[in-house]
């Protein structure tokens, strides 16, 4: 940084504190969430849902159903191979 004036180091400085700040704000708001999504289940959890499976069923909403059926597909052809259907 030999090169760069006191003023641009003081605008770096300020740019670099804004981006570790905004940063460290998004942070704290995805801990936020976690800890909604954890109180969420756990209320599911209370009224007598497994959690597990809910999870599973989340995982599954974000898929396309075409890898959904694919992926069910080989599992069937598995477990038939295997002997337990």
């Amino acid at each position: 940084m030999s090169n760069m004036t006191p003023d641009a180091y003081n605008v770096t400085a300020d740019e670099l504190r804004q981006f570790i700040e905004r940063y460290e704000h998004l942070d704290a708001e995805k801990k936020d969430i976690t800890d909604q999504q954890k109180e969420v289940m756990a209320e599911a959890k209370g009224r007598g849902y497994d959690t597990k499976v809910l999870r599973k069923i989340i995982a599954l909403r974000k898929r396309k159903p075409d890898e959904i059926a694919e992926e069910e597909a080989v599992l069937e052809l598995y477990k038939t191979a295997l002997g337990m259907e």
